[in-house]
């Protein structure tokens, strides 16, 4: 796999973007402001984090803050390697995060990262810092937009001067979305107002993109609220198998008013 690498979209502006883009793979970003450095999300185990950090590292500058655009572990599990910095997220992350680590669903999920979990474990993450609980300028250049679809306690990040939205996992781009805690109706909805924020938008995972990008992921998302998929530019995304049945059982659970688990992701962490 080719290593990831820091790549500047635009002045005092980076996108870390990990290859593939399938389950466990997410990205990250880093914005320059003059008292250091923002980073949205962490990665998730060491050989993700590592390189990541070591590239910031690299920079020079003071991590001074690190927001988090939801609680799952492919994005907050490389927040104890930042220990000086501010973490920013919402109250349902911060709650999340609180938890004990669902180490063995982890595991079944993503088996490909069984060794690094334990690890990850040990060392755990670190707490919520300062809640976000509605629009804020946190830096005259990161700004910070609380969102839902994807889970319910969702963050953008948007650097409105360089016109680049760091959007989470409310963009998936290339890659299958999972919608086993969001609401793939609300989802597609929020799209209308992901893509009048900026032309140019890093995914939770997948390559950097644009309205075409996000459009496209929307009309997914309404095929799996009407209960059928048909052929589209979405055939040659990453994990369709798996995720498809999840995304449309859980718009078909949503649909008679019950927010639940939908049975084929329980049965992929192990618990169906």
């Amino acid at each position: 796999m080719t290593q990831p690498e820091l790549t500047e979209l635009a002045d005092g502006v980076w996108a870390w973007i990990q290859p593939g883009g399938e389950t466990g793979v997410s990205n990250a970003g880093v914005i320059a402001d003059d008292d250091g450095l923002t980073l949205v999300d962490t990665l998730m185990v060491r050989s993700q984090w590592e390189p990541f950090a070591d590239a910031v590292a690299a920079l020079d500058r003071t991590v001074k803050r690190v927001v988090l655009t939801h609680a799952h572990v492919d994005h907050v599990g490389g927040t104890a390697k930042f220990r000086n910095a501010a973490v920013y997220a919402s109250r349902i992350t911060s709650e999340l995060l609180d938890h004990p680590m669902p180490l063995d669903a982890y595991k079944a999920f993503m088996p490909a990262f069984t060794d690094e979990f334990d690890e990850l474990a040990e060392m755990g993450t670190r707490p919520v810092s300062h809640l976000i609980d509605g629009a804020a300028n946190l830096t005259p250049r990161v700004e910070v937009l609380p969102a839902s679809g994807h889970t319910p306690g969702d963050v953008m990040v948007l650097v409105a001067d360089a016109d680049i939205l760091f959007a989470g996992d409310l963009c998936f781009f290339g890659v299958t979305p999972l919608a086993f805690q969001g609401d793939p109706q609300e989802w597609a909805t929020m799209l209308d107002a992901i893509v009048e924020l900026a032309d140019t938008i890093v995914p939770g995972h997948g390559p950097v993109g644009g309205e075409r990008e996000a459009r496209e992921l929307q009309a997914y998302l309404r095929h799996c609220v009407e209960g059928a998929i048909p052929a589209g530019p979405w055939d040659d995304w990453l994990d369709r198998e798996q995720r498809d049945p999840i995304n449309v059982e859980r718009a078909a659970l949503l649909s008679e008013d019950k927010d639940e688990i939908p049975p084929s992701m329980l049965k992929a962490i192990g618990l169906g």
